[in-house]
């Protein structure tokens, strides 16, 4: 005699006339339910019967992201420093389209985006790629002139952008190069480090 299992305490329960209702309710709000995959599968090659699939990534970058970007280029706080690094040790083409990426990331309206918004995902992108302290800390110098009191409210808004990426901070290079190729012809993607040896 087999009896129906009961789950355990942990398990949530759902009887079988309610599974086929929330079947249909799912069905009927997919399209506008939002989805979290960021990854599709492609084809790679054929190899005698065997098929070779690749994850090809779906950019979450938007337009509006790399226009809030374009604007906040046209800043003269954002010229001057981007002037000043003439060595791109802290805002090569890497780096700064990384900005856009975490702009991608965070999700806001790209109106929101000011000038502190530029140079806290700088930094953190700097804290992610470059292993040098000092460069990085010369934007002080850009966002508040001599008081160093705002130091410590830009490392807690710098930890705020981190959270609100989701604690993805890692942008790859495809990422940066596709996140380039959107605008291929834009002055700020010549800041090459490669280019200046």
């Amino acid at each position: 005699m087999i009896k129906e299992e009961v789950p355990g305490p942990s398990a949530t329960w759902i009887p079988s006339s309610s599974f086929s209702r929330i079947q249909g309710i799912k069905r009927k709000y997919s399209d506008v339910m939002p989805t979290e995959t960021q990854d599709r599968w492609s084809v790679k090659g054929i190899v005698g019967l065997k098929m070779q699939l690749k994850r090809r990534r779906v950019s979450i970058v938007r337009p509006e992201d790399h226009k809030a970007f374009n604007r906040l280029l046209g800043d003269p706080v954002v010229q001057n420093f981007l002037a000043w690094d003439t060595k791109l040790r802290v805002s090569d083409k890497y780096l700064l389209s990384m900005i856009i990426a975490y702009f991608a990331r965070a999700g806001r309206p790209p109106y929101q985006y000011q000038r502190l918004h530029f140079f806290l995902a700088l930094y953190l992108a700097n804290d992610m790629e470059e292993d040098r302290q000092g460069p990085k800390h010369s934007m002080f110098a850009f966002l508040f002139g001599q008081d160093h009191t705002q130091r410590v409210k830009f490392q807690w808004l710098r930890a705020q952008l981190f959270r609100a990426i989701g604690w993805k901070a890692w942008v790859t290079r495809e990422e940066c190069e596709e996140i380039q190729a959107y605008q291929p012809n834009h002055w700020v993607w010549k800041r090459d480090r490669d280019l200046l040896q």
